[in-house]
């Protein structure tokens, strides 16, 4: 089948502009599917209260984005989603489902069509603590020819439903990062950063908790948060209890040329995800790469998804989450090799470009 003739739909349960990992890759996914000559249309939810701004985002695009109207009623959501999905699988190739409600919907249509259809899973969407919601979520997996994990370690929840799947990293468009015209000075030294809504899945509590340790190491050091914050007052409540509230800095959520200074003006990347109470998880941690793009080695935690974000020893290193000791000496080996993890790192970022990634996709519409 020539790339022209593939009809493709991605239903998807986040899309920009409003944040998001699972939207950030849905878009690139429909963009670079776009680019490589398949018809691509997107079925996303409406998320602002008046629709404004994902209208002007749309607008913009070269490939038909369908937004379900924001209703009070969540019912009411769920209903017009999968009609609409109904009509777009009718002429459509290949299916992509993303993100959970979308999972359920694209299992559900699929018992009346027979398209291709394909799950890509992040991570949160196969680890629910609810038995209910898991058994559903399993028996509407095992309803797609193809499951896309994002990393080895998403793989892993769903290796028991013995289905052909396929790990697929997340990638970046390393032309969006490059180094900024203006530079910015941080307070710190050595500075670190977290970038990713001030959470307990994002681990800046982590951080926070080993503060205490590593300032007796680095008296200088600041660790610096950006995103949106969620927790921000219990975490900073916590580095008061600790006496460390002075080496933390919460900026907030910032925009993209911020973004860019700031990172550009750290040393080193930290993520230290864990798994939430309710199974929220880190299924690959894009941030890094896209730190990595700016030359910034990461520090990033064992356990989860970041693992296949991090190439040790080149790009960043990998610790246990509640070390302190590899902590303090991850950070010790990346600021006496900076140039070492700096060429690492955006090699690392390079091999996950868009541009390369999209053609693991694009055989699996051979």
């Amino acid at each position: 089948m020539s790339q022209s003739n593939r009809n493709i739909v991605i239903v998807t349960s986040e899309f920009p502009p409003q944040p998001g990992g699972i939207g950030n890759h849905a878009y690139n996914l429909a963009s670079y599917l776009n680019r490589h000559g398949c018809n691509v249309k997107v079925i996303a939810d409406q998320r602002s209260k008046n629709g404004k701004e994902e209208a002007v985002f749309d607008q913009e695009l070269d490939f038909l984005v369908k937004r379900i109207k924001l209703y009070n009623w969540r019912i009411v959501m769920y209903i017009k989603r999968i009609l609409l999905t109904f009509k777009y699988f009718k002429n459509a190739t290949h299916i992509i489902a993303t993100g959970k409600f979308s999972l359920w919907n694209v299992a559900f249509c699929s018992f009346f069509f027979k398209q291709k259809i394909i799950a890509v899973i992040h991570g949160t969407e196969v680890n629910f603590k609810s038995s209910l919601l898991r058994k559903s979520i399993n028996f509407s997996l095992k309803r797609f020819d193809q499951i896309v994990a994002v990393s080895n370690y998403t793989k892993k929840f769903v290796t028991h439903l013995n289905k052909d799947i396929v790990v697929i990293p997340n990638g970046i468009d390393s032309s969006k990062w490059h180094n900024s015209k203006a530079q910015i000075l941080l307070k710190g030294q050595p500075v670190l950063i977290t970038v990713g809504r001030v959470s307990s899945r994002k681990g800046q509590l982590n951080v926070i908790k080993q503060l205490p340790e590593l300032i007796k190491k680095f008296p200088e050091l600041h660790y610096h948060c950006v995103g949106i914050p969620t927790e921000v007052d219990r975490f900073l409540k916590v580095a008061k209890s600790l006496d460390v509230s002075s080496h933390v800095t919460f900026h907030g959520s910032v925009d993209d040329n911020q973004l860019k200074q700031t990172l550009e003006a750290s040393d080193v990347f930290v993520m230290l995800s864990t798994e939430s109470a309710t199974g929220d998880v880190e299924g690959f941690g894009i941030a890094i790469l896209e730190a990595n793009a700016m030359g910034i080695p990461a520090l990033g935690a064992t356990g989860c998804g970041i693992e296949d974000a991090i190439n040790p020893h080149s790009s960043g290193i990998l610790i246990e989450v509640d070390d302190s000791n590899q902590f303090i000496n991850g950070i010790t080996e990346i600021l006496a090799e900076r140039s070492k993890f700096k060429y690492g790192a955006v090699t690392w970022a390079k091999t996950h470009d868009w541009n390369t990634i999209i053609n693991q996709y694009l055989v699996l519409f051979e």
